[in-house]
């Protein structure tokens, strides 16, 4: 199974949605939405903000790893 690296990111605070890089072998805990500067961070039980606010889970995630 090929790893997606882009993921579509939406902003739970107003909507915004963006295509990002994630990284492949680390956790991002925090991301700042470009439309309303809310600063998100993972939700309880999510490793990283992609787990929690995008349309793709994070690479370690999709290779059934821990990344943190």
């Amino acid at each position: 199974m090929a790893l997606k690296l882009k993921s579509a990111i939406t902003c739970p605070n107003c909507g915004y949605q963006k295509i990002e890089m994630m990284p492949e072998n680390s956790c991002q805990f925090f991301y700042e939405c470009q439309n309303c500067k809310t600063l998100l961070k993972p939700r309880p039980g999510d490793c990283c903000v992609f787990c929690s606010y995008a349309d793709t889970p994070c690479p370690p995630i999709q290779i059934q790893r821990s990344c943190c």
